[in-house]
């Protein structure tokens, strides 16, 4: 069963789970907001991944790269002394839209003071050569750091309409290399996910936005 508040689903494990100490419940914010414990909880597992970068313009017969994966932070976290934090959620990053530089960056997500995951760069736009792929995010203060995937950059033997984004931990490739006769260019798809770049020899344009990042709280009691 699942309920909404303040905007943030909830997932009721409590009868999956059973009583003892398990898991009990998991909220999921995919906008900024703020995290109550509810009662019994006595410690947390917190999954933070941060925004994907955009893909970068392609002008014809050359490609923009794809946006970077946003990063990833995974901390165990004891909230017996603790009711609420603050969430933030970092946006995807702005298509590209210019051939004289780069799509946006993916912002950055975080779980209070505890922990947090920058969000993937954007690709590059170029008018002259092809344009590379946008670095992954990373994660920070966790008891895992996992860094997200780097975007896809065009050479001049493709032919595919599309350029892809990088992934995260949660998706590690955002999307399948399209082949020229199957597919197109998206914005990143999974939670985080690299916006993807059009290839300029097939279809040149603007890029697309990266995914907006995402907070996983598991509650246990």
């Amino acid at each position: 069963m699942t309920q909404q508040v303040d905007g943030d689903m909830i997932a009721d494990v409590t009868g999956v789970t059973g009583a003892g100490g398990g898991l009990q419940s998991v909220q999921v914010f995919t906008s900024s907001g703020t995290w109550t414990k509810p009662a019994g909880i006595n410690f947390v597992k917190v999954t933070v991944v941060g925004g994907g970068g955009g893909g970068g313009y392609s002008a014809s017969n050359t490609g923009g790269g794809g946006g970077g994966g946003g990063g990833t932070a995974i901390k165990y976290i004891d909230v017996s002394a603790i009711s609420s934090e603050t969430v933030t959620i970092g946006a995807g990053g702005t298509a590209g839209t210019s051939s004289s530089g780069t799509a946006g960056s993916g912002g950055t997500s975080s779980f209070g003071a505890h922990c947090s995951a920058t969000g993937g760069a954007g690709g590059d736009g170029n008018a002259v050569s092809n344009g590379g792929g946008g670095v992954g995010g990373a994660g920070s203060s966790g008891d895992i750091n996992i860094g997200g995937g780097q975007g896809a950059g065009r050479s001049s033997s493709q032919t595919q309409p599309c350029i892809t984004g990088g992934g995260t931990f949660l998706s590690p490739q955002d999307r399948t290399v399209w082949s020229a006769n199957n597919g197109s260019a998206n914005p990143g798809r999974s939670y985080g996910g690299g916006g993807d770049a059009k290839d300029g020899g097939e279809n040149p344009g603007n890029g697309f936005a990266g995914a907006s990042g995402v907070v996983i709280v598991e509650e246990y009691a």
